[in-house]
């Protein structure tokens, strides 16, 4: 692949895009700058919610969609919600009740934001995008993905090796790309795309350029086409100088 061919730069947030201080960096920021002069499309991809990614967008001046909770919705920058995949209700409930039961730390994103460690009054009073648990203690959270692996109607990854998530099965962050290439008129070969953890993986693979950050799990190194720098040393801003500018 060219330089030229890259069309759409896809970025994780925690542990790529954000320092550990949750900043980007200066750097990073003139590198997205110039992508988007050039009719480059960044996307951020996270497993986050859309309300605490979005400011990150506007804080960039990003132009384009956003792709939040891992895939399970798909949004422009202007909010308009393309797509979306949610979790059953009772399922949900029934994960709280396990992690309750294992004791790990747990966050649940719903469409209208995210409760962590705390429980709604009603489960069913809302509409549910992923659910996620933690835990430093390894036999707690090798209980929880074994658990949860029963469940055949979930996709499992993590956003670090001492967590587990959970959403629809077939939602990744790499189906939502597919889903945005689409609609651009690109394909996934046009693609960029950089991470750290496993919910990134599959978008790494699929790519026409995967890269993996300098701190990013053996896994992704494994799968990735480059590794950059860490995301505490510029790794976005170097990946897209030497991929893209």
């Amino acid at each position: 692949m060219t330089e030229h061919n890259v069309k759409l730069i896809a970025l994780d947030m925690d542990g790529t895009l954000l320092t550990s201080a949750h900043e980007v960096t200066v750097r990073t920021q003139q590198a997205i700058e110039q992508s988007l002069a050039k009719g480059i499309h960044v996307v951020l991809s996270t497993g986050r919610d859309f309300r605490t990614c979005y400011p990150y967008a506007e804080e960039l001046k990003l132009q384009s969609y956003l792709v939040t909770a891992n895939g399970g919705q798909i949004w422009t920058v202007e909010k308009e919600l393309l797509d979306q995949h949610l979790l059953e209700t009772a399922l949900i409930e029934k994960l709280y009740n396990l992690g309750t039961q294992v004791g790990v730390n747990m966050w649940m994103i719903s469409t209208s934001g995210v409760f962590r460690d705390d429980i709604p009054e009603n489960f069913y009073d809302y509409e549910w995008l992923k659910f996620g648990c933690e835990s430093t203690d390894e036999q707690k959270l090798d209980i929880m993905v074994k658990e949860l692996s029963r469940y055949k109607e979930l996709e499992l990854t993590n956003s670090l090796p001492t967590n587990v998530e959970a959403n629809p099965k077939g939602v990744s962050k790499a189906k939502a790309l597919k889903f945005l290439c689409d609609k651009i008129g690109i394909t996934m070969e046009n693609v960029m795309a950089v991470g750290d953890s496993l919910n990134d993986i599959k978008m790494i693979q699929e790519a026409g350029i995967g890269v993996a950050m300098g701190n990013a799990q053996e896994a992704i190194k494994q799968v990735a086409d480059h590794t950059t720098e860490t995301n505490n040393n510029d790794g976005v801003a170097k990946a897209i100088e030497k991929y893209v500018l």
